[in-house]
């Protein structure tokens, strides 16, 4: 709570009046002289933290940065305490990612071997084909779903909005992850190997 406040006796256990407003209200022009050099692309978000971060303590503008942010911090919470719409919400977002996670994990299986995934570029291209794989899922989850809408509108049964933005695409019921994978590869054959347009390529498992 902003410094000079009085807390209230419900609340004072878990309350410190700290936040020093002056502070913010005197560096607010260079802390959004710096914002919006970030936003604009003048500087880097990465450039701007190695200059205000938490090596520059004692800056004026760092710890301006920390009063600002105790104060959202504050703003949310009370937010979060008293507006029910806006912590059932907050959980429902949380919830989702977090079902992303489960549904990432459900597809991953086995360990990488020591020799792989050591470099930068190999832990992002393993990271990038478990999310291609998670998004495949959602999406062939998410036009299941739109093709269950698509009749109920027309048998003229009407889903609340509201419920429909509960529902994820995540689900794992109706999906085999440990099935085998067929490629009809003699399809593509001429693409996948110009040189040789004539050749008969069957069918591979995977």
């Amino acid at each position: 709570m902003p410094r000079g406040t009085k807390v209230p006796a419900e609340i004072a256990a878990v309350c410190e009046a700290n936040v020093d407003v002056a502070l913010i209200e005197k560096h607010w022009d260079s802390l959004v002289h710096l914002a919006a050099s970030v936003m604009s692309g003048h500087a880097s978000a990465v450039a701007a933290l190695a200059r205000f971060g938490s090596a520059a303590q004692g800056d004026p503008i760092y710890e301006a940065g920390v009063q600002l942010g105790r104060l959202l911090r504050t703003a949310f919470l009370a937010d979060y305490f008293v507006k029910d719409a806006f912590r059932n919400e907050l959980r429902r977002v949380l919830n989702r990612g977090e079902a992303v996670n489960a549904l990432k994990r459900a597809i991953y299986t086995g360990r990488i071997s020591p020799a792989q995934a050591k470099r930068v570029d190999e832990m992002q291209a393993v990271a990038d084909a478990l999310s291609l794989m998670a998004n495949i899922v959602m999406a062939w989850n998410t036009s299941q779903m739109q093709a269950v809408l698509d009749r109920w509108s027309n048998r003229r049964q009407v889903i609340p909005p509201e419920l429909i933005g509960k529902i994820a695409p995540t689900r794992l019921e109706s999906i085999n992850l440990r099935g085998v994978f067929r490629f009809p590869v003699d399809r593509y054959a001429d693409q996948i190997l110009p040189s040789r347009p004539n050749a008969s390529i069957t069918g591979t498992n995977g």
